[in-house]
Order: structure tokens, then sequence, then C-alpha cells
């Protein structure tokens, strides 16, 4: 679809929005149904069709459950009982999907652990979940392995081998079990019902962890209703049917891939291949060999699809539609130049835990989605002072609505009817973090909204814009600066490879000044002239930034969204930065290395 001059009417985009609705009215609380219950379901109707695709190795739905199967009679015969929480580390394999479904029907909520932490996270992340015993893909035992003093005592480790990545003796020692093997032994038939007796829609089925780039992430209550509601809405906003195939490459202990792919492919019928971790050279050759249809994608997943060398093949595939968040309007153009127009590309806004989202069903380039009718939605977008970190308030003590085009925090007011579940906040482990995440008394005295921390804009058409994290716009000459609008304003310079904006300290100066950290593909080198001329044509002096630093890699989440807290605490201190630096130079119209001297002519300019 092209974007054409006019947004579609809001009631076209209104009628789909309530179909979504609709879908995800079926849920409620104390619904005796579960992701167990929806994949014996699905096993029996698409029972030959393929499912889950991991290199040359291919399982049907049928197979799928029967392996899910076995892992649930092994799982309960090792004590694993209704209401027990399992910590689950492991690579994007299938066998991912086999463990944590099998623990599922064996009763237990699963804790997806981040593969890449170690030490005190790891630690802090089994012991916010109360996991009681943790499967370790042999991949991951390493991190274990180098955390073991830390580890919480009690915990029972089991092993799940991995012919690609296989682990020391040292290693493998830590587990007691190996539940692989326990699992080939064991029955292939449904397990008993009762197994999972009293668990309903409502019950957490899964933590994930947020995917926050500072302090120790926090772990998200997923309930079964809310992960099966979240594939039978995207079913319907993808149009997805059992020709369709999924391309998971994004960690599945995130909710990107784990939530929206797998329970929207479950929900579909659909195909899901499987590739351990995101892969610039091999993303179109794996979509042309399994004739993928959807993929995901999240952060610089798309500029770094962009940032390879065109080639003949470029519009030769059978990708059509994309789900995901932060592709910027001038990405998105030059993705369909270089790839094709067909695609439907949903952008969307939310998160993990969120109790409200945004959906951009209209192809309309760079939004976020789209609120035709206020009173549809439970979202609302409220103003918010950078500068004090505060909402302003009316004479009568409420929270201020924004205008039109006005940047405001996003939040979402909690239904807290006993049997919701669209709408309702679940929270974290934490009732301390939960609580803090709601705003109380916010337009009448006993209302409770989600607080988003993200900071939208909604056009004259309805049509939602991410702005920024709240704490990443900074002030600068009392303007406020969106670390987002910089940085995809600057998203095209020549031989970028990723490209975080961020506010830092300047002695003797109030707010921030502006720091691009540039991170250049091999075999570029930075302008200092060119970057400084796109950047004055395209932003107002104040939010040019002041500073750059060059790395060799972007320091990057496991789900391929830039971290900024050690940039920010490091600034432009040549003390704690090793990589060059520049700092801008209005009269000579370029960036300058830097020195002392430069940075007062700058400051004084």
């Amino acid at each position: 679809m092209q974007h054409t001059a006019q947004p579609v009417p809001r009631e076209v985009t209104q009628a789909k929005l309530d179909l979504r609705s609709q879908a995800g009215a079926r849920y409620h609380a104390s619904l005796p149904y579960t992701i167990s219950d929806r994949l014996q379901e699905q096993a029996r109707q698409f029972a030959a069709s393929p499912f889950l695709v991991e290199a040359e190795r291919q399982y049907s739905y049928e197979e799928v459950n029967r392996r899910v199967n076995q892992v649930a009679h092994a799982a309960h015969a090792l004590g694993v009982r209704a209401g027990d929480v399992v910590a689950l580390a492991m690579e994007n394999r299938a066998d991912f999907f086999f463990v944590w479904w099998g623990l599922n029907k064996a009763g237990a909520k699963v804790a997806f652990l981040n593969t890449y932490v170690t030490g005190k996270p790891l630690a802090h992340a089994l012991q916010v979940t109360g996991a009681t015993r943790a499967v370790v893909g042999e991949e991951c035992l390493k991190n274990f392995a180098a955390s073991e003093q830390e580890l919480p005592a009690g915990i029972g480790y089991w092993l799940w081998p991995d012919a690609e990545r296989p682990a020391s003796d040292a290693e493998r020692s830590l587990c007691s079990q190996n539940l692989a093997q326990l699992a080939d032994q064991a029955s292939c038939d449904d397990p008993p019902a009762d197994w999972r007796a009293g668990i309903t829609a409502g019950d957490t089925a899964l933590y994930i962890f947020t995917s926050g780039t500072t302090g120790l992430p926090k772990a998200a209550h997923i309930s079964h209703g809310r992960w099966l509601m979240a594939g039978d809405v995207m079913r319907i906003s993808l149009e997805i049917t059992p020709e369709d195939c999924f391309y998971c490459f994004l960690p599945l202990y995130h909710g990107a891939a784990s939530m929206s792919a797998g329970s929207t492919a479950l929900a579909g019928g659909a195909r899901v291949v499987v590739r351990r971790k995101f892969s610039r050279s091999a993303f179109w050759s794996d979509v042309r060999r399994h004739q993928i249809t959807v993929a995901q994608y999240v952060g610089e997943i798309c500029r770094f699809l962009l940032s390879a060398p065109p080639t003949p093949d470029d519009k030769n595939h059978s990708l059509r539609k994309l789900s995901g968040t932060g592709m910027a309007p001038e990405v998105w153009h030059q993705w369909t130049a270089r790839f094709g127009d067909q695609f439907q590309i949903v952008e969307s806004w939310g998160a993990t835990e969120s109790n409200t989202n945004t959906l951009n069903l209209d192809n309309w380039p760079g939004s976020c989605g789209r609120i035709p009718f206020w009173d549809k939605t439970n979202l609302r977008l409220v103003r918010y002072d950078v500068e004090s970190g505060s909402h302003p308030r009316s004479e009568d003590g409420r929270y201020q609505l924004c205008a039109v085009n006005e940047p405001g925090e996003a939040i979402g007011m909690i239904v807290q009817h006993p049997e919701a579940i669209g709408g309702r906040f679940e929270g974290y482990t934490s009732a301390e973090a939960t609580e803090k995440k709601i705003l109380r008394d916010v337009f009448e005295k006993g209302d409770a909204w989600w607080s988003s921390g993200d900071l939208l804009r909604c056009d004259e058409h309805g049509y939602c814009w991410f702005v920024d994290r709240i704490g990443d716009t900074f002030r600068w000459k009392s303007e406020n600066v969106s670390t987002t609008e910089v940085a995809d304003v600057l998203g095209d310079y020549p031989g970028l490879h990723a490209l975080t904006i961020y506010g830092v300290k300047v002695p003797d100066n109030d707010g921030r000044a502006g720091m691009a950290a540039v991170v250049l593909l091999p075999g570029h080198a930075f302008d200092p002239a060119a970057f400084w001329q796109l950047a004055m044509a395209r932003l107002p002096r104040y939010a040019a930034p002041l500073f750059v630093r060059l790395p060799q890699a972007a320091d990057m989440t496991g789900n391929y969204k830039l971290r900024k807290v050690d940039l920010q605490r490091e600034g432009f201190d040549p003390a704690l930065v090793k990589d060059p630096l520049y700092v801008r130079d209005d009269a000579a119209q370029t960036y300058v290395p830097l020195t002392d001297e430069a940075v007062a002519r700058a400051l004084r300019g």
C-alpha cells in the first residue's frame, strides 16, 4: 500500500480496531482456558500442517504437541505441580517452545531469563520470580557456572542439551537432571487436565522481564488470557492464515517474539521459522528459502537491513507483512522504495506489561498508531513538564489532557473489574514496582491509570507519534529536545550503522547539551563537515548535537534497543571516554576534535 495524501476515514480505521476488540472480549479472568488448551485445539485442527521450522528440521502441529506432552510428563515426574515457577534460559530454537509449553501443561508458570545476564542480575531474576527450578539450555550454562556463588540456594537446575554449543563437564555438573533425556522416555499423550485444575485465563502463565535500559529489569506478570488475546487480535490485524510463515529471530525471552509472533502464529495455524539470532547477511536468504511472509522488527533492525549493499534481488521475496516498533519515517520510505511497496507495515506502541496500546493499521508512514475516536480507547495523553519532571495540574488538582500535536505522557485507564483482562494492569512480581507505575486520582477521585513513561503526540487526524522516553528528552537553551526526533532526522547520514542521541551535563550550564554516538559501517569515515551540514539543515540550532562520540560498536540490549545510561554518565569527559570526541564549531561550519578551548568556543556561540 502507498501512503496517500489523505488519511483513510476514521470510521474505516475504527472498524478494524473494533474487530480486534471483539476478538479480545472473549477472555475474562475466570474462563477455564489456557495456553495448553489452545495448543491442543490447534494440534487437532492443523495436525499435519507445519508449525515450527529450525534449519532443515520441520515439526508439524501434532509433532509439536506430542513433544510438549513429553516435557510435561517428565516435569511432572520430577515434581512440578500447578502454581510452581520454573525459570527457562535458552536461546531461540524449537526446544524453547517444547520446554515452555511443556512446563505450562504441567501447570507451572514459566519465567523467561535473558540469555545474556550473569551474576547479580541473573540471581535477581531467579529471586523475584520465586523460581524453584530452572531449565538451562546447554548454551547458557556458562552464565550459571560463572555466577554459581551468587545464585539463590534451593533451586534445582535441569539441563537441556544443545548439540551446537556443548558445555564443559564442569558446567554440566551444575545440573542434577537432563530433562531432554527424561522427556525422550515419557508419554506423548496429552497429560490429564486435572494437572492444571483451577488455572484460568486470568492466572499468570509467564514472567517476562522488561527490557529496560537502566537498573535491574522487572518481572511482568503475563496471564494466559493476555498471551492468547495478543495472538487473536494480531491474527485479525495481520489477516493471518495457515499459509503464512513467521520469521522468529528476536529473542524469545522478550514479549515481542514470544507473545506477538508465537501467539499470533499459533492462533492462525501458521508456521514459525526459528533462528538463533538476527543476521543481516542471512535475513533475505532465509526469507526466500522458507517463503517467509511475516517478520517483526524492533529498534534498529530495519536500519541494519537497509545498510546492507543493494542487490538486484531486493524486491524478489515473499515478505509481505511487518509488525513492530521503532521504524522512523525516513526508514519506512527507504524500506518500501528498496524492497517493494507491497508491505503491510504495522508500527505500534505499547510495552510488555502495558494495559493499552496503539496500532497503525493504515500504512501511515512513521505513525505508531491511530486513535480515531477517543471514547473508544482507555488511552489518554496528559501534559508533562520535562523541566520539573511532573504533570501540570488544573485548578481542581487534576491532570490535563494534551492539545492536538502537543507531546504528553501516554497513560492507560486501569479497568478494575475482577473479570477484566483487557485493560487491566497485571503488574510485576514486586508490589512496590507495580504501585510506582500507577497514577491515582488522575481525572476523578478513585481512578487509576497505568503510567507508560513515554511521550507521544496525536495529530489532527488521530495518528499518534512516538516522541521520546521520559528521562531521555532533555532541555537545552530553555528548549525541549526529543532524542528520538533528532535520531530520526539524522538517521540517513551516509555510512551510518547506529546512532544514539542523548543529553549530557555541561559544567556551569543549565540543562543538558545534545550528544550523538555515531557508529559507522566498515569502510566509512566520519565526515565532520557533512554531519554539521546535515544537522544544521534539519534541526533547530539548540537541538543539533553539540558533541559527537565515535564508538566502534553500538551498546544495545538483547532486543536491539540502544542503551544510553553509560553514554550519559561518561558524557564528553576525555578521562572516561577513549573514543574520538568532537564538538560543534558553528563558525567553521563543522565538528572539530574536542579540546577545552573548542568546548568553550562552542558554549559561547
